[in-house]
């Protein structure tokens, strides 16, 4: 399991993913960040997967914006003298948002909107969807990083709502989502709001299967990370090379996704001038999604500085949405 330069003509690649592939691929263990699923493929590839029977997710979070669509958008005007802006921080493709988009649009008129998301790709297809489908949105996307993002949500001014949902607080570790939350704690004014979406801890039986699917489009998407290397820094990944997996780890209370070698290899990624050795059956940890409590979730939020104000869940208790004052 070594690592070290290989020899190549070519200078190194500037894309903006390369600093996080030779970060993670030259660590012990290896790993990459979720957010290089989320290419133009990696974009419909996730896309197929919300419309899974196991992926139980999306279809219970849209059932409770559905459900409590219009709350929450009382809530997030309660006093406000001018209408209320609307951020989203990985908005993906915007699907379930639109039902939170209505509901403002009917309460207040006509509602800025401003999507957030590393895949340009998805950014299009959102903004595209909202503008035939909804016209008194207006879209403003920004394809960046959340960390980027933080001055932008800052200029719209003093009552906002962000959204943070789809479980995506899942993806961090604690310490990496307090910071996140305190860092749009500080861009909101007394007033602003938060709507965190968080799953559920609940049976493997189910957690599993929604992370490792029959038909196996979260294998691909998995899996495309690897293909994206390839795409876009010059790597020779022999991407069936590499066994899916999902594990149960009880410690972090999360479902891990990681790419498993089958037998040593060793592979090139000609833009970094790298070589990376493989042992037979070592991972690369690409995903970790972590489960809520009550407790849990509510000690992120106050961590962050916000006072949390409503929950909504569903009957199973399976996903948990959060809204959260700004005082």
């Amino acid at each position: 399991m070594s690592v070290r330069p290989a020899r190549s003509p070519r200078p190194p690649d500037l894309s903006p993913i390369a600093a996080d592939v030779r970060r993670g691929l030259t660590a012990t263990p290896k790993w990459l960040p979720a957010r290089l699923f989320y290419d133009r493929r990696g974009s419909e590839l996730f896309d197929a997967i919300t419309e899974l029977p196991e992926y139980y997710l999306t279809r219970v979070e849209y059932a409770l914006l559905e459900r409590h669509a219009a709350d929450i958008v009382e809530r997030a005007i309660a006093g406000a003298p001018r209408p209320v802006r609307v951020v989203e921080l990985g908005a993906g493709s915007g699907v379930k948002t639109k039902l939170l988009l209505q509901a403002f649009v009917s309460r207040q008129g006509r509602t800025l909107y401003m999507p957030i998301d590393v895949s340009e790709g998805a950014l299009r297809a959102c903004a595209l969807r909202l503008w035939r489908e909804t016209p008194d949105v207006d879209v403003q996307p920004l394809a960046m990083r959340h960390e980027d993002a933080l001055p932008a949500i800052t200029s719209l001014g003093p009552r906002r709502l962000v959204l943070f949902i789809g479980s995506s607080i899942g993806n961090l570790s604690d310490a990496e989502a307090a910071r996140l939350l305190g860092s749009v704690r500080r861009c909101l004014a007394p007033g602003g709001a938060l709507l965190l979406g968080a799953d559920r801890v609940k049976p493997l039986s189910v957690l599993l299967p929604a992370y490792d699917d029959a038909a196996g489009v979260t294998a691909a998407f998995n899996r495309n990370v690897l293909a994206r290397i390839n795409r876009e820094l010059g790597g020779r990944f022999d991407v069936e090379r590499f066994d899916h997996e999902a594990r149960w780890n009880p410690d972090a209370a999360a479902v891990e996704m990681h790419l498993v070698s089958r037998g040593a290899q060793r592979v090139q990624i000609e833009a970094l001038e790298l070589t990376v050795d493989f042992a037979d059956r070592e991972s690369i940890h690409t995903e970790s999604s972590a489960k809520y409590d009550d407790a849990r979730i509510h000690a992120l939020i106050r961590a962050a500085g916000f006072v949390p104000e409503r929950d909504y869940q569903d009957d199973r208790g399976w996903f948990g949405l959060h809204f959260c004052r700004v005082e």
